[in-house]
């Protein structure tokens, strides 16, 4: 059974934004480190984001940096993925996941390394 859902996917313009979440069926979210992955029509899944549970910090691949903003909600048990400046490169299906670890390693950017993943949520930029 899928443990993590993302939502917040749809059809968005060139340089508008969207926000994406992550909830958990069975367990508490604030306790890990959580990642966001993408996967791009006839590309490998790549990891581009990733929050500790730690101390809160964050990390960003290269390609979404200063564009996307990791943060997480522990009332609502949620870890949300801002995306602002999309562009049609973007276009994937956006996933979540975590190797149960406290903090972000180099793992994160490692699909391969997860444990937990949802279904995924596709975000379509085009004009």
């Amino acid at each position: 059974q899928v443990q993590l859902v993302e939502s917040g996917g749809g059809l968005v313009q060139p340089g508008g934004s969207l926000r994406l979440s992550c909830s958990a069926s069975t367990f508490s979210l604030e306790y890990y480190a959580i990642g966001w992955f993408h996967q791009a029509p006839g590309k490998e899944r790549e990891g581009i984001s990733c929050i500790h549970s730690s101390d809160g910090s964050t990390t960003y691949a290269d390609s979404v940096k200063g564009r996307f903003t990791i943060s997480r909600d522990n009332v609502k048990n949620t870890v949300y993925l801002q995306m602002n400046g999309l562009d049609p490169e973007d276009t994937a299906v956006y996933y979540c996941a975590t190797d149960w670890h406290v903090d972000c390693t180099g793992s994160y950017y490692e699909p391969s390394s997860m444990h937990a993943w949802g279904q995924g949520t596709l975000v379509t930029v085009s004009s």
